[in-house]
């Protein structure tokens, strides 16, 4: 077994306990991190191969998997994991997003660059890997834009797997505030999404930049909706070497591209 991220140790100990120590690989991306996590596995009587490296670069790994656990979040799977696996291997991963949202998938790898699984019940979350982090935001600013009555309240992106649809729609945009005083700022372009109440009490939503953010999302909750609103137990996910889709359903259903 190949870990992605070996943090405390805790978790891989878990897996020489489970595995037998000779059978785990753990790459950890920061020395610090690592030299404890080193001392506290040699504690407890464990003595895993442990390695100091980007987990996300393939290169610091050389190995043959029979299964690939992340205890970090990702926004895609890189193509480099699914190389560490052999076909038939399971890749365990956390995906993330700058929305805060986050689904456990579990994959199966079918092939050079290609896998499909689903995604499993509970709501696990990890920290996103370090470049898989928001870049720096510069100060944010609430310009006029476009603006209209909207139907679906904000207070939707509160829910777990609501959230996780509208992060699907709109991947590169981040989630400020909650309830009814929200903001989304997309990194990528600059736009924004930011909400208000007019006199007569509707919520109004304020629109600004090239991508209307709340227009995506909307769109996005609503296929959801429609498909039944499952939990994230209901989605799936495909790879293959020209993209990575994230389904409700099977692959026919709705559909998003993952950022890759």
């Amino acid at each position: 077994m190949l870990e992605i991220g070996t943090g405390t140790g805790y978790s891989t100990a878990l897996g020489c306990h489970r595995l037998g120590e000779a059978n785990v690989t753990s790459v950890e991306v920061d020395g610090g991190n690592a030299e404890r996590a080193a001392a506290a596995l040699k504690g407890v009587g464990y003595a895993p191969t442990l390695l100091v490296g980007d987990g996300l670069d393939a290169t610091v790994i050389d190995g043959d998997y029979d299964a690939l656990i992340a205890t970090c979040a990702v926004r895609h799977i890189p193509y480099g994991w699914l190389d560490q696996v052999g076909n038939g291997g399971t890749v365990l991963v956390t995906l993330g997003g700058w929305m805060g949202a986050y689904g456990l998938a579990k994959l199966t790898v079918t092939g050079r660059g290609h896998a499909t699984g689903r995604f499993l019940p509970g709501t696990t979350s990890f920290m996103i890997d370090r470049p898989h982090s928001r870049p720096p935001r510069p100060p944010l600013v609430l310009l006029p834009g476009r603006t209209k009555t909207t139907e679906t309240p904000p207070v939707r992106l509160d829910d777990w797997t609501g959230r996780w649809v509208a992060q699907l729609a709109a991947p590169s945009a981040e989630r400020l505030g909650g309830g009814e005083v929200q903001v989304l700022s997309d990194v990528a372009t600059g736009s924004l999404a930011y909400f208000g109440v007019d006199e007569e009490g509707r919520t109004q939503v304020t629109q600004r930049g090239p991508i209307p953010l709340w227009d995506r999302v909307t769109d996005a909750l609503s296929r959801w909706e429609t498909a039944g609103a499952p939990h994230q137990s209901g989605f799936g996910i495909t790879i293959t070497p020209e993209a990575q889709t994230v389904w409700i359903g099977d692959e026919e259903g709705p559909s998003w591209r993952l950022p890759v």
